[in-house]
This record gives C-alpha cells, sequence and structure tokens, in this order.
C-alpha cells in the first residue's frame, strides 16, 4: 500500500525526515518496502517557462508552420518555430527551453537548439500531453491571460513533489491500510519518545440541508452486512476535481475520474472505510434492499462484463434489480456518470468471508475487496460518511438531502481480553513494570476496563481485528516497545536431542546428492494442482482428492495426489524455452482424502505421504563433433531408480519386481517389499504428455519415501570382509518364449543355487533371422565364487547343469 509522506503529515505533526519514518514503521511491523521521492507530474515541468508570444508569422513556403517570438521573463526573447494550428500572436503559453527533458512515458527526448525551414527554434511551445499535463494533442496549451511570462511551470501549475512509502501490509494490520492508521500507529510508537499524537479532519459541520431526497435502507442478510449507513446528497455537479485532490490520488497510484468518485476514493485511503455512490436516478422504487440474489442470476458489472452470481453473493439492490456486488465492484448502470445530480452515498461494513468468496468466485481483487476481506471497523462506517458527504459539497456542491440511514441493529461491542504481568513478562522477557504497560496500552487505545495487582481486563476497539486473545496484546506492547530495545540473554539453555533412525533429512541429503552429482537437477513444484488433472483420473481419483474451498485460481484449485504433474509442468516450461534435455527429482508430499465421513476425528478423514519423484527426458549427452545425440531411455531410469535402492542399502534382487501399465504409465515396473510399493517407474503415456504438449519421452519414477524410511528401520547393516577367492563367470545362451522375462531366470537361478551364485546379468537380447516365430534369445552371464575356497571345475559344472535343467524344466528353455 502506497502512504504519501505529506499527506500523513497532515493528521499527525512530523519533525522526521521521509527516511527515519520508514525505519520507524518497519521497527513497529509495517515494514517499508520501499520508498521513492515522486512528483504529480514526471520530471517536475523543470526547465519549463510561461511565455508570451509577442508577435506570430507564418514561413514562408510552409502551411503550418510560424515564427514567434517569446517572452519568456527577464528580457529574454526566444525565436520558436511552432507549429500548432492555434498559435496566436499575445497568448500566454508553455515553453520548454533549450535544455529542457521531456517525457513520453518511459522516453525521454532533450529539448535542442535547431534550424527549421531556415529558421532558428530556440525552444518548443507545448500542448498539454507533451509536458504530461493531459492527453490533448489538439494544439498549443494556452494559460490564463494574468499569467506572468518567466513563471517557472511547476509553480503556476502548483507542481508538488512527495516521497511515497510502499508499506507492505500484513493480513492481519489491515488497521493500518489507511493514511489516519498509519498516523495512529506512529503516534503510538513516538508517544513513547515525547508527547505526540493524530488527529482526525473535524466532521462537526455536517448537517443536513433538507430532506427532498429521502431513500430508505433495508439488509435482509444482517449476518452479511453487520451495518449499512447511508445519506443521499442531491443538485451537485460532476466534473473533473480540483488539481489538489488529483495531485494526492495520482502521487500514491489512484487515477483521478471525477470529483464524486475521486471524494470516495481520497476517504477510502485516508480512513480505509470504503465508500460507493450510486446515482440516485437509477435507485428504481427509491429505496436500497441489502440481499442475495437468486443462483445463475446475471449482473453486468462497471467494467462490462455480464456475471452470474452465486447465491451467497450480497448484492446492494433497488426495488427490482442488482445494483453493485456489495464490497467488490460497482454495476455498469447504477454508478456516477456526466450526467448525475443526484447520488446516494453508502459507507458500510460487511462480513469478512462472504466478500472474500465473492471476490473469489468472480476474479476481483479491487482496493474495497482488500479491506473488507480483511475486516473493516464497524464503528468508522458514520465518521467516513460525514467525511466524504462534506468533501462532496466542497468539490461538487450540492446539498444533503436526507438524514443519515444507519441500520446497525447489533453493535459490534470492544473485544474484551485479559492478560496477566507475569504473562506480559514471560513472552517479552523483560518487566516493562505496570505503569509503561498501561502507558503503551492507552496509546494504542486499549482501555483498561479493570486493574488487580497480578493483571488487566482490557477492551480492545473492533477496529483491531486481530487482537481477541491475551498474547495478541502481548505482542501488540512488545511491537510498540520496541523489539530492537530487548536485550540479548547471557544465558543460553539448550537440551540433548537424539536424532530419530534412519534420520530422514540425512536420507534425503543422502539421495540429493547422489542425483545432483549424476547431472539431475532439483524442482520444487506447486503442491496445488488443477483440479482437472483429476477428473475421470483412474489412477488418482478425482473422489481422492483434497479440494480447497476457497482456491486463489483455477489453476490452484486442489492439493496434488502426485509429483508427476508438477514435473511435466516444469518439463513443458524448460521445453518451451530450449532446454529439451532434462534430468530433474524432487522431494514432496502428496495429499489424499479417505472418503469418510468421521465427524469426531475429522483429520483422519486426510492422509499425507512423502514422494520422490525422478524424471528423464530428452538427449542423455549434447551430440558433438565425435559423438552423436544419445536419447534418454527407460533402461537409464532403472538404473538411477535401482542406484538409489542399493545406495539405500536394499538388494534389488530380494525385491519382488512386477510390471504394470496404465493411463499414466506405460511399460512400467514396480518394486514391491512385505507386500508394500517401494518405487515404481516406467514411461509417461503419451495421451498425459500431450495434455502438456510435450513431444519427448519423458520416463518417471515415483518413490514412496515413508515406506523406505520405515524399511530401512528393519534394514540391518551387515559389513563382511573383502572375498579372498576369485569369483568365477559363466555364460549360457537360452532360446526362450517371448514372454519370458529375464526377472523369472533370475529368480529361478537364485532359488536353485543359493550359496554360490553371486550375481545373474543379461547382456544380449537377439530376435531374428535363425531365431523360430514366438522366440527370442537371451544371454546370461552367472558370477559363482565361494567364500571359503577356490572353485574346481567339477564344482562350476554341476551348478551349470543345475541352472540349464531347471530352466528347461520351468520355462521349456533350449540350449543353443
Amino acid at each position: 500500500m502506497n502512504i504519501s509522506y505529506r499527506w500523513l503529515k497532515e493528521y499527525i505533526d512530523l519533525d522526521y525526515t521521509p527516511e527515519e519514518v520508514a525505519t520507524f514503521l518497519t521497527q513497529i511491523g509495517l515494514e517499508v518496502g520501499s520508498m521513492e521521492e515522486v512528483e504529480t507530474i514526471k520530471g517536475g515541468l523543470r526547465g519549463l517557462v510561461v511565455g508570451e508570444i509577442l508577435n506570430c508569422e507564418q514561413l514562408p513556403e510552409s502551411d503550418h508552420l510560424s515564427k514567434t517570438n517569446v517572452n519568456v521573463g527577464n528580457g529574454e526573447i526566444l525565436s520558436i518555430v511552432c507549429g500548432a494550428q492555434n498559435v496566436a500572436t499575445g497568448q500566454k503559453v508553455v515553453v520548454a527551453t533549450v535544455g529542457t527533458t521531456l517525457y513520453d512515458g518511459e522516453n525521454e527526448f532533450k529539448i535542442k537548439k535547431s534550424k527549421i525551414r531556415g529558421e532558428a527554434s530556440e525552444g518548443m511551445i507545448c500542448a498539454e500531453d507533451e509536458i504530461g499535463f493531459g492527453i490533448s494533442h489538439d494544439g498549443i496549451m494556452v494559460l490564463d491571460p494574468s499569467a506572468v511570462p518567466g513563471t517557472p511551470a511547476s509553480k503556476y501549475f502548483r507542481i508538488e513533489s512527495d516521497f511515497i512509502l510502499e508499506v507492505d501490509l500484513t493480513p492481519n494490520r489491515i488497521d493500518s491500510a489507511s493514511h489516519i492508521g498509519i498516523a495512529r500507529d506512529l503516534a503510538a510508537y513516538l508517544k513513547q519518545k515525547h508527547p505526540i499524537s493524530y488527529h482526525r479532519p473535524s466532521v462537526d459541520d455536517f448537517k443536513v440541508d433538507n430532506h427532498s431526497l429521502e431513500i430508505p435502507v433495508e439488509v435482509q442478510n444482517l449476518a452479511a452486512c453487520p451495518r449499512y449507513s447511508g445519506v443521499t446528497i442531491s443538485n451537485l455537479v460532476v466534473k473533473e476535481s480540483p488539481e489538489w485532490l488529483k495531485n494526492k490520488l495520482k502521487l500514491i497510484g489512484v487515477r483521478p475520474i471525477n470529483n464524486i468518485v475521486d471524494a470516495t476514493n481520497f476517504v477510502l485511503f485516508e480512513t480505509g472505510q470504503p465508500l460507493h455512490a450510486f446515482d440516485a436516478a437509477e435507485i428504481e422504487g427509491d429505496k436500497i434492499v441489502v440481499r442475495t440474489l437468486d443462483a445463475g442470476a446475471k449482473f453486468v458489472t462497471l467494467d462490462g462484463t455480464e456475471r452470474e452470481m452465486h447465491p451467497d453473493d450480497l448484492m446492494i439492490c433497488n426495488a427490482s434489480s442488482g445494483m453493485c456486488i456489495a464490497g467488490v465492484f460497482g454495476g455498469l448502470h447504477s454508478g456516477v456518470k456526466e450526467t448525475t445530480t443526484s447520488i446516494f452515498l453508502e459507507s458500510a461494513c460487511f462480513d469478512s468471508v462472504y466478500i472474500r468468496k465473492t471476490a473469489r468466485r468472480h476474479t476481483l481483487n479491487t482496493d474495497a475487496s482488500f479491506r473488507f476481506e480483511r475486516g473493516t471497523d464497524p464503528n468508522g462506517t458514520i465518521y467516513a460518511l460525514k467525511r466524504a458527504a462534506l468533501l462532496i459539497k466542497e468539490v461538487a456542491g450540492g446539498e444533503i438531502s436526507s438524514e443519515i440511514v444507519d441500520v446497525y441493529p447489533n453493535p459490534v461491542a470492544d473485544f474484551k481480553v485479559d492478560v496477566t504481568f507475569a504473562s506480559i513478562k514471560r513472552l517479552i522477557g523483560v518487566d516493562l513494570g505496570k505503569e509503561r504497560i498501561k502507558q503503551i496500552l492507552d496509546a494504542l487505545e486499549i482501555r483498561i476496563e479493570a486493574e488487580t495487582e497480578t493483571g488487566l481486563s482490557l477492551l480492545v476497539p473492533p477496529y483491531r481485528v486481530d487482537v481477541k486473545r491475551d498474547v495478541d496484546v502481548i505482542e501488540e506492547i512488545l511491537r510498540i516497545y520496541g523489539y530492537n530495545n530487548i536485550e540479548l540473554p547471557t544465558q543460553i539453555n539448550s537440551s540433548l536431542q537424539y536424532s530419530v533412525k534412519p534420520n530422514p533429512t540425512k536420507l534425503r541429503n543422502l539421495i540429493a546428492e547422489m542425483l545432483t552429482a549424476q547431472g539431475f537437477n532439483e524442482i520444487w513444484s506447486n503442491s496445488l494442482n488443477k483440479l482437472s488433472y483429476y477428473e475421470n483420473n483412474l489412477v488418482h481419483s478425482i473422489d481422492s482428492t483434497v479440494k480447497l474451498f476457497n482456491p486463489l485460481s483455477n489453476d490452484l484449485g486442489s492439493m496434488r495426489q502426485t509429483l508427476l504433474y508438477g514435473g511435466l509442468e516444469s518439463i513443458a516450461h524448460n521445453t518451451n524455452r530450449k532446454n529439451p534435455d532434462l534430468r530433474l527429482y524432487e522431494f514432496g508430499n502428496c495429499y489424499f482424502f479417505n472418503g469418510s465421513s468421521m465427524k469426531e476425528n475429522p483429520l483422519r478423514n486426510y492422509r499425507e505421504e512423502e514422494h520422490l519423484a525422478l524424471f528423464v527426458t530428452g538427449d542423455k549427452e549434447a551430440a558433438n563433433w565425435s559423438n552423436p545425440a544419445n536419447k534418454t531411455s527407460f533402461f537409464l531410469l532403472k538404473s538411477y531408480a535401482e542406484n538409489i535402492l542399493k545406495r539405500m542399502g536394499f538388494s534389488v534382487i530380494n525385491l519382488k519386481s512386477e510390471g504394470f501399465s496404465n493411463e499414466l504409465i506405460n511399460e512400467g515396473i514396480q518394486y514391491l517389499i512385505n507386500g508394500k510399493k517401494l518405487v515404481e517407474f516406467g514411461v509417461v503415456s503419451g495421451k498425459t504428455l500431450k495434455t502438456f504438449s510435450i513431444d519427448n519421452p519423458v520416463y518417471f519414477a515415483d518413490f514412496s519415501m515413508d515406506i523406505l524410511f520405515v524399511e530401512l528401520k528393519n534394514n540391518k547393516v551387515v559389513f563382511a570382509e573383502l572375498p579372498k577367492y576369485p569369483e568365477v563367470r559363466r555364460d549360457l545362451a537360452l532360446l526362450l518364449d517371448k514372454t519370458v522375462q529375464f526377472s523369472q531366470l533370475r529368480d529361478l537361478a537364485f532359488r536353485s543355487e543359493r550359496k554360490l551364485l553371486q550375481s545373474v546379468d543379461l547382456f544380449d537380447v537377439y530376435e531374428g533371422k535363425g531365431i523360430p516365430e514366438g522366440k527370442k534369445s537371451y544371454a546370461i552371464s552367472f558370477i559363482l565364487r565361494d567364500d571359503e575356497k577356490t572353485l574346481n571345475d567339477k564344482q562350476i559344472e554341476k551348478i551349470m547343469q543345475k541352472l540349464v535343467s531347471t530352466y528347461e524344466r520351468e520355462l521349456g528353455a533350449q540350449l543353443r
């Protein structure tokens, strides 16, 4: 939120520089993200002066250029060639002298002495758009005849410079979303140093001029609208705002519109209370009704968009139809127009939940909804209404034509909070003393209802929507006392802790270091996914999806059930930016809804699992002069996955492996341990890749880290000395049915020979000439070793014959 330093000083007497004020605000929790010196017109009109055209003659051989002599003060006469059609002798104009810099948006150009059609030109007579004063370029800007030549344009137009403080408000500090709110908090802090106070402009001059335009108000939904105040103003004139009002708004980045709208915006940024002005002529039936519309009702908002209303969207209606989405956005026809002569001015307090849901449903974010979503002061509506009414009378004329209508059946009382001195000392760590505490509370406008030896009973004003507990009050005391005033302790307390075995953090780091060393990059994707990913999804059902009640957008409507979609979004993002060769990994949690209806413990409806995902796509290595591009493959991913398992101490041979395929993964393998899925990997299906516009194959592995951690607890590490005796390798070439998998051969081998067989590997697969239809040839190597003695030929031959017999009997294999 932008705060004007000069505007702020209208509510608090400050002798501090903008830099010091920024420091104070940051110290009390209103962090100033940036500070910038700004002007109502870029460049501040430096180098521009008021000039008087002494004579004007048309240049020979030109139908639009004129030669002028211009008096720019101090007896200096400049010769200037001008191309405007409306230039004439005797006019008072704005002159940009040689060396002046003019701005056109982000572009700038400097005025130089030049020759035009042989005539010297020593400056430029400016149109209003050329100096940033307007948008018209119909001709030069002609000033009032009373303007004095030589007067700096900045002085003539009363150009103001200011410092803008960008305050990064946290959601709980909506009470400071205004200049008076900032002044109030700043005064509470500075009051600890010296006597100071803030003040609000008086509204004592408010009075009803007549009762010619009484408009009653009916609030049908008091839960959504606890308070609704309004007043009518008639016989006003809608026109451009005075310069002082436009300048104030422009300095904080608000575009002036007209005097009525500008006045309501001014009061919004002054007090923090949103207001809305309705054209009284558009209020059918001369009645305001605060209610909801039927589901599916259509309403056209100020931006010309027709919106379908939800039955919980609160509306400001006339006797027959909606005029405004309450607290969010105005209607196309009910707002102030140039022809408006009478208005109904609204100042209300709406329920924050209603407004937040409506704003999200319609993807609208306005200055009003920003404040209502976080909670406005229900007791501040009348002051803001009177302030705005007086300001409108000042800038637009008119008469206050009704009594203030104030529907407030259930006034909001101050929040009652009890706090003990012992708790204050315990949480702050310093004994501030009772008097200091009471002084700070008084500065914060927190009233003391009762006091005992042990503590205080307090009344917190409703505009502090975030202060409802004793710890909130203690935080406020500490904030104003100053975090920097708390001395650092001279003693450090610590306790011995024993980490969980195995240590999950250590294992994650071990895997991450291993993958990074192999060329992987770690990614962190959003834990919120598109809900559409899970619609008609047979693998991750939408019924198991954790859905958000109030999503920020349609792309963030559910919590992820898998890391796959976040990784594919990253791959698509990189591929579209000419980075298709990727190896990525991500640790992250996945979330599931169990679909039960346990009311006594709703948390059991949900579960959370930690997963590790690997993604491999594109080329394994970039092509160069000596090596062609080498594409990644399923087996490359398989090697990465198995290396992780081996590094974690799992024996891949002892894991049960199963092939699988589903709508997300084609040609996949999963490894199980004790009946639980430890990891699955495979090729992402073409249908899934098409959703993300990815052309290259993507290989994906998904580890269940929870199962990995649990099984590692039961996985004892056994150390053995290095073997003393040599190992022996023997190979077999087997003719097998195409349906036989290598895993079957490996499992049968280890069942046949448990003691001496060390490893089984497949080093060649052949199908083609010489191989019968429906058959394939596997070349398999076997490593044998006895840890107690050297193997002899007889032992080796016996083991190999046993293996061959097993393969022939179980799989119908034939030796080649």
